[in-house]
């Protein structure tokens, strides 16, 4: 793999191998990579409910958004807005861009900025984003800097995007094979997250991993 130089970058944007809405700006370029701007909205989980029973404690779960709903307070933030991130605060944010992986030969590599983490600011990411992606992109931001509390504005460059050149292309349907089946956040425009197979967790939540490899062995 080869890592795409800012002039690489610009010439995919050109011919539409990238898509970035809205459109980057300088600010955002840089030698290798492009940085990405905080989105306007943002997931905070609930710990506790009350119900019959009383006050209660919640089992907070983000990896179902759509079964988990109720969990989560959501916020949209409007133009000239902050946000203020509590002390030992976990949300979950948004990027302000998204992104279009149209090339077949193309992935990238997410990584929070040196001067996002300087600030007491985890970002607890580094991902891939895949060959044919396409939606915004979603990230936890955890208040690390004490009994501080963090204000952010939408518009914020806090994280950025290294793309790299596979050695051979992939064709649409080679790239959204996720294991078995397609990929879960392709086209994904607001939070969401989902479980892994549910024949895959189902093995692995009985201990039966020996069992899952003999039956979905290569």
């Amino acid at each position: 793999m080869s890592v795409l130089t800012r002039s690489e970058i610009v010439s995919a944007i050109k011919s539409n191998d990238l898509v970035f809405t809205p459109a980057l700006d300088k600010f955002q370029m840089q030698p290798h990579a492009v940085d990405l701007r905080l989105g306007y909205k943002f997931l905070i989980p609930r710990n506790w409910t009350v119900d019959e029973e009383g006050r209660r404690a919640i089992n907070v779960s983000i990896d179902d958004m759509d079964a988990h709903r109720e969990q989560f307070d959501e916020i949209q933030l409007q133009p000239g807005q902050y946000f203020d991130l509590l002390p030992n605060e976990f949300v979950i944010a948004t990027s302000l861009e998204r992104i279009e992986m149209n090339a077949g030969n193309l992935m990238a590599i997410l990584f929070p900025r040196t001067s996002t983490n300087r600030r007491g600011i985890n970002l607890s990411l580094s991902g891939i984003i895949d060959t044919g992606y396409k939606g915004n992109l979603i990230f936890p931001m955890k208040n690390e800097a004490g009994d501080q509390v963090l204000r952010v504005y939408p518009g914020e460059r806090v994280c950025q995007v290294i793309f790299q050149k596979l050695s051979d292309s992939l064709t649409p349907d080679e790239a959204n094979l996720h294991g078995m089946t397609e990929a879960k956040y392709t086209e994904s425009s607001s939070p969401s997250f989902k479980l892994d197979k549910d024949d895959e967790r189902q093995l692995l939540v009985n201990g039966k991993l020996d069992e899952l490899k003999n039956q979905f062995g290569l």
